[in-house]
């Protein structure tokens, strides 16, 4: 596992902390905390485009100091963005992503939805960004959060009356949101939906501005105010010892890999929303007007009598003497006719009813998955930590036969342990992240469950409901199956229990180039998903390519052990594209998936099926030079990539440059945002531009502007600006503007087609202004734009070359894409003459 640790606040107000699947152990502070939420029948909905554009200061305002449900509508997951920390992307990036907006609600005490919405890259306008949507289908995602949550105030993250003056997407997410609004509660649109929820109509929307909106402190003092309510959001909270702000500097720190981690901060902060639509608030309250309290619901004036005396009276010293009137609330709860208030509340009050009896409720599984038709052991514990009479009634698995009925009195701290064995239904889906199930498309994801378009994740494998009796009155509480482990140098430890097939297959490299019509040894494991598996594996492949041998044999014995077979591939002699991929053949059924396992320390473990897959890709490439010497940046597979076509990559840590260290390479390539996060750089600058002027060649790849130390404001020898300039349309328009170049000559001839299936843009952060040392080699603009040189620099300096590229060859690579490998080869190869390089790396 990683080491990427973050220290958490334990708040109930923000569920659990930041370690997978732990349980909530909240103070007696806390739990008051809660009750003063629960005692508050109110909604807000906060909405934006990606993970980390959530405003968490505002969040955190709405929750804590409000009391609202407060809930965040993500219209992506962030799936196009970049990772700080790891190397997935695309569809993995998003699990990830998903995960520590999770970790962040988890802080600030908020819920987290969902659409259905891809995030593929940066987007110019919303038209683009609707289009490639499907803006029917996302809307309706909206409606469905407004018809589901029933928020009563709405706060869009961006402005919806400034088309392409920002990310297509953050502009969208605001037009969907102003429209969903007024469509929620029209009983004509989206009908379909009204057969699970009902109509619903906000009162209020708002548009969460400030003086960025504005262009500077100065405008925003000029602005008209009138419809603006500004709140104070650094207020503190005595109850849980912390600053409003701090909670969401808390929360925010949760987007590590987006680089987001930062320093907490206190004190008064304001904060402005305008009003869009619906009636202004006389105060600086957003709920001003609305009922909120339990009288609100029909029936529920008596269950507000009860449960606010609880809440004015809390014992602080023992909570556990209030469970007999909550017991009574709950009653009453479950006659009020209002479902929708209903349901929520009575989550709230039985978790509350929980954490002041002090009550322990686990479901342990011996070990962290299983497989259909998987026997199961589960221990279970069940402590009550209070002087209250509880009786354990009953234990129950859903969806299993599994059932046992101890009728036990809990002793006051006398621990009860039950063991619970089943066997896992042949019904049962595999785990994995729902939206993932199907192929979807390059705007959307496809998910046929209309229950679960909105939801975060995919819900747990398997409950344990254990039904408790207090003097009389059962209630039934749910706890997912979950894997509860120690280890020496982590301590104790929570992972999802999760199902998997009895075995899944990876093609070691995803990505394989034939640069020739010669075979080459394909390295497939196979992995048990449980004991004693054995069978055989093939290999799909595409038409012209052929595979020895046809079938290979595997036996493993243990869960979790692998074993890797080798078939030999043949590409065709012309040049050819495809996927091949693995078999595997277990008795009469067949296994395709590849699991991918992303294990970080600030969110749970995510154990993702995906298809078992790699591309190959025959082409004619040349290259000239041998050894790389790679410098990491932010994270990519591009080193892995330049192996596919021949290069010996060497990983450099920057700590070990020193002068002459480098001269053994033919090139040094420095990975995408290194300058970003690499501070032991700033160090070495002047040995890597010795290293060129010696006769080296250096190829940085994009870094985000501004987003360093004073000692990187000039990462090439020459002069060189980086901007925001990018070009997001993966098809627009390439033209070479330096056509004698060796760069589009040498070793391979670069012509426009090579920029065909380019995968999500072109590049980004391209350089605006360069000294003229500098030579641009290719020209390209998004539709309706002027065009770019800055996106492929390169400058003579002493003997040798800079370059510096914003093409996003970190995605281009790992795709297989032909164009961008023989580009990449070319400038690895500058300055070369055309007999290959024999020089040694040594050591």
């Amino acid at each position: 596992m990683r080491n990427f640790w973050v220290s958490v606040l334990t708040l109930t107000a923000v569920v659990s902390n930041s370690l997978a699947q732990r349980p909530n152990k909240p103070s007696s502070t806390e739990i008051h905390h809660n009750l003063q939420k629960l005692n508050f029948l109110g909604t807000a909905l906060y909405i934006a485009a990606h993970p980390d554009d959530e405003n968490t200061r505002l969040i955190s305002y709405l929750s804590n100091h409000d009391k609202a449900r407060t809930a965040y509508l993500s219209i992506t997951r962030g799936d196009g963005g970049q990772n700080l920390i790891g190397s997935e992307l695309r569809e993995l990036l998003g699990v990830l992503r998903t995960q520590e907006l999770l970790a962040a609600r988890r802080v600030d005490g908020g819920e987290q939805w969902f659409t259905r919405a891809n995030d593929f890259g940066y987007s110019k306008h919303p038209n683009e960004t609707l289009r490639i949507w499907d803006k029917e289908k996302v809307l309706g995602d909206v409606v469905w959060a407004i018809r589901n949550l029933k928020p009563d105030v709405i706060v869009n993250r961006f402005d919806h009356r400034t088309p392409g003056s920002t990310h297509g997407h953050h502009t969208s997410s605001a037009m969907l949101s102003v429209e969903a609004f007024d469509l929620a509660n029209n009983p004509n649109a989206y009908p379909q939906q009204l057969q699970l929820t009902d109509t619903w109509q906000p009162k209020r929307v708002f548009f969460n501005t400030s003086w960025w909106f504005y262009g500077s402190r100065e405008n925003f003092e000029k602005a008209d105010k009138s419809k603006m309510i500004k709140m104070d959001v650094g207020v503190y909270y005595p109850e849980l010892g912390l600053s409003n702000n701090e909670i969401a500097s808390m929360a925010s720190s949760q987007h590590l890999c987006q680089g987001f981690g930062r320093v907490t901060t206190r004190g008064s902060q304001d904060e402005y929303v305008e009003l869009l639509k619906g009636d202004l608030p006389s105060g600086s309250n957003l709920f001003d007007g609305i009922d909120t309290s339990w009288s609100r619901i029909k029936g529920g004036k008596a269950i507000g009598d009860i449960l606010y005396e609880v809440e004015n009276n809390f014992d602080f010293t023992n909570p556990s003497t209030h469970i007999p009137e909550l017991v009574k609330a709950y009653q009453l709860l479950q006659n009020v006719e209002d479902a929708h208030w209903k349901n929520f509340k009575s989550e709230e009050l039985r978790s509350i009813i929980l954490d002041c009896a002090g009550l322990y409720l686990e479901a342990n599984a011996a070990s962290a998955s299983t497989t259909l038709n998987g026997d199961v052991k589960i221990n279970i514990e069940a402590l009550n930590r209070s002087a209250q009479s509880i009786t354990l009634k009953e234990i129950k698995l859903a969806d299993t036969d599994s059932k046992l009925s101890p009728n036990k009195v809990l002793g006051n701290n006398s621990k009860e342990n039950i063991e619970l064995e089943f066997t896992v239904p042949q019904s049962t889906s595999n785990s994995g992240p729902y939206w993932l199930s199907n192929a979807g498309s390059l705007g959307m994801y496809t998910v046929d469950n209309q229950n679960m378009i909105g939801k975060p994740e995919t819900p747990s494998a398997f409950f344990a409901e254990f039904i408790l009796n207090f003097n009389g009155v059962d209630i039934a509480f749910k706890k997912p199956v979950i894997h509860r482990y120690s280890k020496p140098d982590k301590g104790e430890l929570y992972e999802p229990f999760v199902v998997l097939p009895e075995a899944t297959s990876s093609i070691v490299e995803k990505v394989l180039i034939f640069s020739d019509s010669k075979a080459k040894d394909v390295l497939v494991n196979v992995k048990a998903g449980k004991n004693n598996v054995s069978g055989e594996v093939t290999l799909k492949h595409p038409a012209g390519w052929s595979i020895s041998p046809k079938r290979i044999p595997f036996t493993i014995e243990q869960k979790g052990q692998e074993q890797s077979v080798i078939f030999k591939v043949t590409p065709p002699v012309e040049d050819s594209e495809g996927k091949i991929s693995p078999i595997v053949h277990i008795d009469s059924k067949t296994h395709n998936k590849e699991l991918i396992e992303i294990a970080y320390d600030h969110i749970p473990k995510q154990s993702i099926l995906l298809p078992s897959e790699a591309k190959v890709v025959r082409m004619n490439i040349q290259k000239s030079g041998e050894h790389i010497g790679y410098i990491m940046g932010a994270g990519d597979k591009v080193p892995e990539s330049l192996e596919q076509i021949g290069y010996q990559v060497h990983a450099i840590d920057p700590k070990d440059i020193q002068t002459g260290s480098l001269d053994k390479y033919d090139a040094i390539v420095v990975g995408i945002r290194a300058y970003n996060v690499v501070e032991d750089l700033k160090f070495k600058q002047p040995v890597l531009f010795d290293y060129v002027s010696n006769g080296g060649n250096m190829i940085v790849q994009y870094n985000t502007a501004g987003r360093w130390s004073k000692q990187f404001e000039n990462i090439a020898p020459h002069s060189l600006t980086l901007s925001r300039d990018r070009v997001t349309d993966e098809t627009a328009k390439v033209s070479i503007v330096a056509n004698d170049h060796s760069l589009v000559n040498f070793p391979n001839t670069i012509n426009e087609s090579d920029f065909d299936g380019w995968v999500q843009e072109r590049g980004l952060y391209f350089p605006k202004e360069w000294s003229p040392e500098f030579t641009p080699i290719l020209s390209m603009g998004d539709e309706g734009e002027s065009e770019t040189e800055g996106s492929l620099l390169v400058a003579p300096y002493g003997d040798g070359h800079y370059i510096y590229t914003g093409l996003s060859f970190f995605r281009e690579l790992p795709a297989g894409v032909s164009g961008a490998y023989k580009l990449f080869a070319n400038m690895l190869s500058i300055g070369k003459s055309e007999v290959k390089s024999e020089s040694n790396v040594k050591g």
